[in-house]
């Protein structure tokens, strides 16, 4: 496995301190990058070692600090503390994101047409318009869970036939699992669908951004 070295960014947001924890390969060439949008419960350890994975396939990988140091505990400090998300992100390669970072990944697909790929994991609340599908750009693989309660699967069909309707390249993968099925620390994890999602979506962005 190649060798990964880590650093903090520091970023100025809306005038705030924030920063970016950014993974890469130790080494001098150039890597494709990424950014990696977290999930609500912020940037806990499982999103590093997701970035520090990514960054060891070949990837420059920048995780935001979306909740400015912060890591929520309740589902309201999430639902309060995305709303400052959609000014965070500037141009990236590639884009991929969990849970509330999957519903991020989608609005920021429609707000930047530059992307090269874009991975949401269950994101869940994501109702778009007709337009805000028709400014994505991007190829987009989608991953889901038969089981998650909170992305009723009659959306899942909605969102992949809407994509689809607007000629757009986008990808659904539904494994029977429930919500965050890619994390092992909060009693939701599934490691049959993480073993099949995981080199899934790293083989995607390889396709899409070599």
């Amino acid at each position: 496995m190649a060798v990964v070295r880590t650093s903090h960014v520091d970023l100025k947001v809306n005038g705030d301190n924030a920063y970016a924890f950014v993974a890469q390969p130790d080494d001098n060439a150039k890597h494709p990058g990424m950014v990696l949008i977290q999930e609500w419960w912020g940037i806990e350890p499982h999103i590093r070692e997701l970035a520090q994975k990514l960054a060891a396939e070949g990837f420059v990988v920048a995780v935001p600090d979306l909740y400015h140091g912060k890591i929520a505990t309740e589902p309201n400090d999430a639902q309060k503390m995305s709303m400052m998300i959609s000014g965070n992100i500037d141009r990236a390669t590639g884009l991929m994101g969990f849970c509330v970072g999957g519903l991020m990944t989608y609005i920021v697909a429609s707000r930047y047409p530059d992307l090269a790929a874009v991975v949401p994991f269950y994101g869940g609340g994501y109702d778009p318009t007709p337009q805000e599908v028709a400014r994505v750009n991007a190829p987009v693989l989608a991953f889901y869970g038969r089981r998650d309660q909170s992305v009723p699967m009659a959306q899942v069909a909605k969102i992949e036939r809407m994509y689809k309707e607007a000629g757009k390249d986008y990808t659904v993968k539904v494994y029977d699992a429930g919500h965050a099925f890619i994390n092992p620390d909060h009693g939701m994890g599934n490691e049959r669908a993480a073993a099949e999602a995981w080199p899934l979506a790293v083989n995607f962005l390889k396709e899409k951004l070599k």
